[in-house]
Parts: structure tokens; C-alpha cells; sequence
């Protein structure tokens, strides 16, 4: 039984990609359908995600949401590859948010208040 636990915790080793592999760099700047920008980079130890809010547009932007233009507005751990979970700043408070890229180009956004207002945001990368 021993043995046949190690094969599998082995192969299992061996056949998961490591986070390095899969990982999608997202530092740079990502736009979204309105022109809002953020600037993402990797902080902290090289594995949690700081944005910094460098234009806003649309329907958010708003007198106050305008003090956060070149403030860092994200902070975020890594919880898998391409995914980090923390807060977001606007609109005067915060909100949980996960970033996820999707793929090399594609970054969403989903920031929640109270755990069951939820909205979701694509950007594109520049």
C-alpha cells in the first residue's frame, strides 16, 4: 500500500504543471471597453499583484474615483496560477477582488461588496 501511494504522489508530482510553467506575467498595462487603465505589476515577495489605477472612464468616472488615478488600487495574494484574491479601491470604500488572467492578453477583474454584489470587467493588455 505504501508503495503504490508513493507511485501515485510521484506521477501526481511529476504530470501537475508547476506554477512557474503555467504563469502568465501580468505586469503592464491593461485596458478595458470604456479606456480604463490599470498598471500591474508583481510585489511583495513575487507572487502577490499591486495595480495601480493610471485613468478612469465611463460611468465611473466620478470626481471621487478620480483621486485614485496613479494610486495603487489593488493589492491581491496569489491563491493558483493567474490568480490572485485581495481588495480593490473605489468609489470612497473597498471591495473584495479577484484578478484572473485569462490568457495572454485577457485579464478580468471581479470585485465584490458584502459577498453578493459582484461585477466582473475584462481588460485587455496594451
Amino acid at each position: 500500500m505504501k508503495t503504490l501511494f508513493a507511485a501515485v504522489a510521484i506521477t501526481a508530482l511529476f504530470a501537475a504543471p508547476s506554477l512557474a510553467e503555467s504563469q502568465i506575467n501580468p505586469s503592464g498595462v491593461w485596458v478595458d471597453k470604456w479606456g480604463t487603465t490599470f498598471a500591474f505589476r508583481l510585489c511583495g515577495d513575487g507572487t502577490e499583484l499591486c495595480g495601480v489605477l493610471k485613468d478612469i472612464q465611463g460611468d465611473s468616472r466620478t470626481e471621487e474615483n478620480l483621486t485614485y488615478v496613479n494610486r495603487k488600487v489593488v493589492q491581491a495574494d496569489q491563491v493558483g496560477p493567474n490568480i490572485w484574491k485581495g481588495e480593490i479601491a473605489l468609489d470612497g470604500g473597498s471591495a473584495t477582488a479577484t484578478v484572473e488572467i485569462k490568457d495572454a492578453d485577457t485579464l478580468e477583474i471581479t470585485g465584490c461588496r458584502g459577498g453578493l454584489l459582484c461585477s466582473s470587467i475584462n481588460y485587455q493588455r496594451l
